[in-house]
């Protein structure tokens, strides 16, 4: 049966990315010893090639340069390529092919499954295990007990708010969507922009679509469609979008959205024309004045406003961006990863990643909360009074239905479909998904 699950897999990805040519990927031999007269050669695919993404490149890259000078005869090849381009192109035709870096940036969740399935990420049980790192979350990253990647942080999405201007308008901080609609109503009437939104990545729309959906509906129903035993047409889900549409109609976001980068729409909120973003708090290094004052002072921290005056809200959050390492490493390469892996999970570098890129640590350690400055100070403290996370929703979907939902979140705000066909075409897009497994899954087992 694991035969008929891996080359389940392989096929599923031969027929999404019409490629051909499969691989067989060779087991790893024992751990070798690297020697002073040992040439050894790994790269490792980063994604932070973005201004915000700035501080952890540099940490990581540290961290590289110290490994080789304390391992002279091993090179690392350190890349990087744009998120959108190594996690929705480059690195799914190379899972095909058999042929990925050695190590390169991963998210855990449903976008793993069929890399596991078709035993192409190294299993890291044993080196968490040899070296006793103790993460806070391993459940995105473990399959049938063993473990296939090794998250480098966790992170949080909640709605950030310019409090002077809130102030300024007498707005309280909006606890439900009612609210939250009036204070959109309030910004606009004194020329504010209510939300900035940078969406050329089409990621970054679609958490507002995902709140709505699971303050709508609630948490379970996502997690049925992901297994394909629930309809993404629904009631619920259709009061979502159309509060979401209903935003675009009224101009709560920025005119240019879809042609800028989140950075860019950065810019607005830095500068006092826009009062509120919703985004990942890996985004606060950016919260910058542009008059030279301390902008982070000024910042307010809330979950994203619930359906109802008396729910607690849950918050967007989790371990879900590790790194992964190639199943196709043997001998002094694996042996030069791991080492390297080592290296990387320290509670040294995990300090670092707090307080130099405002990211949540992915291990069990300590840290001091009053030298990560006010917003990332308030996102800790957020975190430890919900008592109710949940997943993004293009975590929880298999990468083809979550691209299918980031263009259409995208299409919604734009106005270019209406609630109702963007719920036809999602299931539409779940359907297919569903359909290419369950027949191939029952013609390989008539001839298995």
């Amino acid at each position: 049966m694991r035969k008929l699950k891996d080359m389940k897999w392989i096929v599923l990805y031969i027929l999404i990315l019409a490629t051909t040519i499969i691989y067989s990927v060779p087991k790893g031999n024992s751990q070798a010893t690297i020697t002073q007269t040992d040439k050894v050669t790994i790269t490792f695919r980063h994604v932070w090639t973005q201004e915000h993404d700035l501080p952890m490149m540099n940490i990581f890259q540290d961290v590289v340069r110290e490994f080789e000078a304390t391992h002279p005869n091993v090179k690392v090849n350190f890349e990087g390529l744009d998120q959108t381009s190594h996690r929705e192109e480059k690195l799914k035709s190379e899972m095909v092919t058999g042929t990925p870096p050695d190590m390169f940036v991963l998210f855990g969740g449903a976008e793993l499954d069929p890399y596991v399935g078709s035993n192409r990420l190294l299993d890291l049980t044993d080196f968490v295990e040899e070296h006793q790192l103790d993460f806070i979350d391993l459940s995105l990253w473990t399959y049938d007990g063993h473990v296939y990647g090794l998250p480098f942080e966790g992170h949080a999405q909640p709605l950030f708010y310019n409090k002077k201007i809130f102030n300024q308008l007498n707005l309280t901080p909006p606890a439900t969507i009612d609210q939250l609609n009036e204070a959109i109503r309030q910004l606009k009437a004194y020329g504010y922009i209510p939300f900035t939104l940078g969406n050329s990545d089409l990621w970054p729309g679609s958490i507002y679509a995902h709140y709505l959906m699971d303050r709508y509906a609630g948490p379970e129903l996502i997690q049925a469609i992901a297994k394909g035993e629930a309809s993404f047409v629904n009631k619920e889900y259709l009061h979502a979008f159309n509060q979401l549409q209903d935003w675009s109609r009224d101009n709560a976001f920025n005119n240019n959205f879809a042609q800028i980068l989140s950075v860019n729409a950065i810019h607005l909120f830095n500068s006092g024309q826009a009062a509120m973003y919703l985004n990942g708090n890996w985004d606060i290094t950016l919260f910058q004045s542009t008059d030279g004052t301390d902008f982070q002072q000024d910042i307010g921290v809330i979950p994203f406003p619930s359906l109802h005056k008396d729910e607690r809200p849950s918050i967007v959050g989790g371990y879900t961006i590790g790194i992964g390492l190639s199943a196709n490493l043997s001998g002094l390469q694996k042996t030069a990863a791991l080492e390297l892996m080592q290296a990387f999970y320290t509670d040294e570098v995990q300090r670092r990643i707090v307080y130099e890129a405002a990211r949540l640590p992915s291990m069990n350690m300590t840290y001091d909360v009053n030298k990560t400055g006010p917003v990332f100070e308030q996102v800790v403290e957020l975190l430890g009074e919900s008592d109710k996370l949940f997943l993004a929703y293009d975590n929880v979907l298999s990468p083809e239905v979550r691209k299918a939902f980031w263009t259409i979140s995208d299409q919604l705000i734009k106005l270019e479909i209406t609630s109702e066909e963007a719920l036809i075409q999602l299931e539409e897009a779940s359907k297919l998904y569903f359909n290419v497994i369950n027949n191939y899954g029952e013609e390989w087992d008539g001839n298995e």
